[in-house]
């Protein structure tokens, strides 16, 4: 009798338990595409370096109490693409590489964790540091057999109905077989969006809108429609991630008259370019990501019992590797880093058009100093300096190839600079592509208590579904 008891006792003490936890009414998604586990253990390595000192400084996000390994192979390949990651991290379903909101056969749609908020009465938003048509993006509202598909998964976007959007444009507006056509502007005009191009302007369209598109400004994208400037390129008045959150937890709040909760993804989309280009410029990224998860927490902190935030990626890039053998590691090293690999060849270019014949070795010198420390905070060996300086001396005679990554073309001697910043930081890339490294999956709030252990990247979407109670296929 007295064990029946205890057993009654548990059992009501466990249901309490559960009741006080509750639903997630709010959920916050955040994917750091191409963020492997060494991406964000770099990133809390060098605030500690930054600080004096062996050890890391912990970020926000991967101080969750919830963490969890996650598996990312694709359909068909052991090695998945951000079309068929997102798609798992959408869908819960595996599916060909290239391949998005559909399975492997390219014929049967799939639906995404965006539908299931959406059908169940949450308001949703989809947002990004590039362009809302990319791949990550698109896994939560496109079923297209090709990512590069960008028209017709901007037409899709428009047809979604989900009540949020933010990134840095469309990539292709307009249809290439009917150039005089309504754009994708218009045409998302006419379904009830409100177009706001950067947060000052969202700020003033925020109350009018019935649905919203947030994006950079035109001049912008006149610049880069395909993502918002690294950290580390960014100017006043550039359109953020932080701002792209805020503006999406203000909209998205703003339909509670009418829906119940919502869904957010948020993804920090050019950890994953920097890492394409071995470029150290992925540190910076991953922080400012974790700035953007920040503002997510503040709400969190707001609403603890509703809300959970799942932190994760689709896969990691470059093959990272911190340390070049040496049992040695200098992370520091990339706080002399001040602009990106991409911005330093398109100044590199300026600077030659503009001085011509007249551009000089010691103009270069001048221009690394200032934006990587070489040779004042960094010191160099002769082999170093002379790698650069001949790199140099191939532009100016002609000589000079181009070395193509999935995302950007750069120059030997932008090359070369990012080779040896590496070098100085005593980091390693094995490629410039994917690998089928862990990635990470880390969570807080509501539900959150299910990530754990070893998952496979499908299972995240339906944790979520289940801590929300948002009716799944599954």
């Amino acid at each position: 009798m007295k064990n029946r008891q205890s057993i009654i006792a548990f059992m009501l003490l466990f249901a309490l338990t559960l009741s006080a936890q509750g639903k997630a009414k709010y959920v916050f998604y955040f994917i750091g595409d191409g963020m492997g586990v060494n991406q964000v253990n770099a990133a809390e390595t060098y605030l500690g370096a930054l600080q004096g000192r062996i050890g890391i400084e912990p970020l926000c996000f991967p101080s969750f109490p919830y963490s969890a390994f996650v598996n990312t192979q694709s359909a068909t390949n052991g090695v998945t693409d951000s079309a068929a990651g997102g798609t798992a991290l959408a869908c819960g379903q595996k599916t060909k590489n290239g391949t998005l909101g559909m399975l492997k056969d390219l014929t049967t749609s799939i639906s995404s964790i965006a539908d299931w908020a959406r059908q169940s009465g949450a308001a949703v938003g989809i947002t990004t540091s590039v362009a809302i048509d990319h791949a990550t993006p698109a896994s939560f509202y496109a079923h297209v057999k090709e990512r590069n598909e960008q028209y017709t998964i901007g037409k899709q976007l428009v047809e979604s109905g989900n009540d949020f959007y933010a990134g840095s444009d469309f990539t292709i507006p307009t249809d290439p077989e009917y150039p005089n056509g309504p754009t994708l502007y218009e045409e998302a005009c006419a379904k009830g969006y409100t177009i706001a191009r950067g947060y000052a302007d969202y700020l003033k369209r925020a109350d009018s809108g019935k649905r919203m598109i947030l994006l950079q400004s035109e001049e912008a994208s006149k610049t880069d429609r395909y993502s918002i400037p690294y950290a580390l390129d960014r100017k006043d008045g550039d359109l953020t991630l932080t701002d792209i959150t805020r503006a999406g937890i203000d909209f998205l709040m703003k339909k509670q008259g009418e829906k119940n909760g919502f869904f957010m993804m948020i993804e920090g989309g050019k950890i994953d370019w920097a890492c394409h280009a071995n470029d150290l410029a992925f540190i910076p990224e991953l922080i400012d990501m974790d700035n953007a998860v920040r503002v997510a927490y503040d709400f969190y902190k707001q609403h603890p019992d509703e809300t959970l935030i799942i932190v994760t990626a689709d896969h990691e890039t470059g093959g990272i590797v911190l340390s070049r053998g040496l049992y040695e590691i200098n992370l520091a090293a990339v706080g002399n880093q001040h602009i990106s690999i991409d911005r330093l060849g398109k100044e590199l270019h300026k600077m030659h058009d503009q001085k011509g014949d007249k551009w000089t070795w010691d103009d270069v010198k001048a221009l690394l100093t200032e934006n990587f420390g070489f040779w004042d905070k960094l010191a160099l060996t002769d082999e170093q300096t002379q790698r650069l300086e001949t790199a140099f001396k191939k532009i100016m005679d002609g000589t000079s190839k181009d070395q193509q990554t999935l995302y950007q073309s750069d120059d030997e001697l932008a090359a070369a600079v990012r080779n040896v910043m590496s070098e100085c930081a005593q980091v390693g890339w094995h490629v410039t592509s994917h690998s089928n490294g862990y990635v990470p999956c880390f969570a807080i709030g509501a539900g959150a208590e299910q990530i754990h252990g070893r998952i496979d990247n499908t299972e995240i979407p339906k944790i979520v579904a289940k801590a929300a109670g948002w009716k799944s296929p599954f």
